[in-house]
């Protein structure tokens, strides 16, 4: 009988994928190259962060749903919708120029994303509270995390240079996280989406100081 060898830095990263469906791995590896090129136009400024990243959500939110991953489900519902606000936002213009370009944040929003901030705390915990989640401390750390994205996206819409700022702390934080809940994949992709939201916010940055000088 011939011995298996397996390596166990691959089955550490990779073994939780045994149990999954071949079509659900392969979704998620899709859904996470649309997330890369969609965080990608973002950092370009690119209209076309919009589309890809839609596709991209809504294959999360089937995935998520089916391992009851609400938290993060709930993440990737909110972001098709605002992506379609954003769309909007993004493309207005009047006389040829953009009606809606970076900006910095005003205290109005500010303000705003507080109250988002703390209205998703109450709503997420609503949630796994209906859904009697609360046994493990993921769902601790997800309450947050959606809070941090939730606003993030919200600010994205609105082409606000903060909005990094929220992506480089949830990403941050969903590394790990991910691979504890057997989605290595994802959090192999959080760990580029971390990389790319650093270089984004000086380029953004950069584009806005260019925008007060013109």
């Amino acid at each position: 009988m011939t011995a298996v060898l397996t390596n166990p830095l691959i089955d550490f990263l990779f073994g939780q994928y045994a149990t999954y469906a071949p079509q659900d791995i392969a979704l998620e590896v899709f859904g996470v190259l649309l997330g890369l090129a969609s965080v990608w136009y973002a950092k370009q400024n690119k209209i076309a962060v919009y589309p890809t990243g839609m596709i991209s959500t809504a294959i999360f939110v089937y995935l998520l749903w089916k391992w009851m991953l609400l938290g993060d489900m709930l993440i990737n519902a909110y972001y098709f919708i605002m992506s379609v606000y954003g769309w909007f936002f993004w493309i207005q213009k009047k006389e040829g120029e953009l009606v809606n370009p970076i900006a910095k944040i005003t205290k109005t929003e500010s303000s705003l994303a507080v109250l988002l901030f703390l209205s998703t705390l109450f709503g997420v915990y609503q949630l796994y509270l209906a859904f009697d989640m609360w046994q493990s401390w993921t769902a601790y750390v997800d309450t947050f995390t959606t809070a941090i994205f939730f606003v993030g996206m919200w600010l994205m819409a609105r082409r606000k240079i903060e909005h990094w700022l929220f992506w480089i702390v949830g990403d941050i934080i969903s590394i790990p996280l991910y691979f504890y809940k057997g989605l290595t994949v994802t959090s192999i992709q959080y760990i580029i989406f971390t990389l790319i939201a650093l270089q984004g916010y000086r380029a953004w940055k950069k584009e806005y100081n260019s925008q007060a000088l013109a």
